[in-house]
């Protein structure tokens, strides 16, 4: 994950090449943000994406005529701005915004703005959403991996207003999210079936793409043999699953502030 002082770029995405979606690029270079412009094709939206030479922040989805066609790239929206932790913006009317609503969940949606456009607010709101989710300014990304949706969706609910928080709930779908979408930090189940956790460890270790991504054991048992037993794994750290919310807090914290 790139965690530099650069501001993140914004993407605009429209169904037609609409005039007033593309000055929008001008007026963004205008007020220093980076802005691209893509036609409303999962294809063309994933490519610029997975592009790792920018750091794209902010989705803007400019609503048009012909949004019923486009259904798919809704949903792949919908997918992708929770996945990669990103913010989005419609413009458009109410009818389309509505329309939209029904594919992409109004929590993932930052704001929607009507015609005719205020420009200069919209300018204004963009500017604070990157400088605040840009950078070193941008919250940790962490993936927790464990089979217990319980205790999963328990850790996510602790760490939602600190962190982004991915889930997997098995091994094999943690490595192929991470694969695609890089994290500051796995919290990682040890016992789980079918690879458990030194295993999906050891495979994260092995790969040039997830290899140094830092890695906290999770587990009910914390006695010596367990623990040796995935030295040479080099974890971060070997949490107690009865560890409290403030002292999950607390070793998170402490674990960013050395690897600052």
């Amino acid at each position: 994950m790139n965690n530099n002082n650069e501001t993140g770029q914004v993407m605009i995405i429209s169904v037609t090449e609409s005039f007033l979606a593309k000055s929008l690029i001008s007026k963004f270079a205008g007020n220093g943000i980076k802005t691209s412009f893509l036609h409303a094709k999962i294809k063309e939206i994933e490519t610029a994406l997975d592009d790792e030479s920018v750091q794209t922040e902010l989705l803007i989805l400019y609503m048009s005529e012909g949004m019923e066609e486009i259904t798919d790239t809704l949903v792949y929206l919908k997918d992708v701005v929770s996945d990669r932790d990103l913010g989005l913006i419609l413009i458009g009317e109410l009818d389309q915004y509505n329309a939209v609503k029904k594919i992409i969940p109004e929590q993932n949606i930052l704001e929607c703005y009507m015609r005719p456009l205020d420009i200069d607010l919209l300018m204004k709101n963009v500017s604070n959403y990157l400088e605040k989710n840009s950078g070193e300014n941008r919250k940790k990304t962490i993936m927790i991996v464990d089979d217990d949706l319980t205790y999963m969706w328990t850790v996510r609910e602790w760490l939602g207003n600190t962190y982004h928080v991915r889930m997997a709930n098995n091994g094999v779908q943690a490595i192929s999210q991470l694969t695609k979408n890089k994290v500051d930090l796995v919290l990682l189940d040890y016992e789980m079936p079918i690879a458990n956790g030194p295993q999906v460890a050891a495979m994260l270790k092995n790969d040039s793409d997830t290899g140094r991504i830092p890695v906290m054991f999770l587990t009910s048992h914390g006695d010596k043999d367990s623990v040796l037993s995935v030295v040479n794994l080099e974890p971060a750290d070997y949490l107690l699953k009865t560890i409290d919310k403030e002292g999950l807090l607390a070793k998170l914290e402490a674990f960013f502030e050395r690897h600052a």
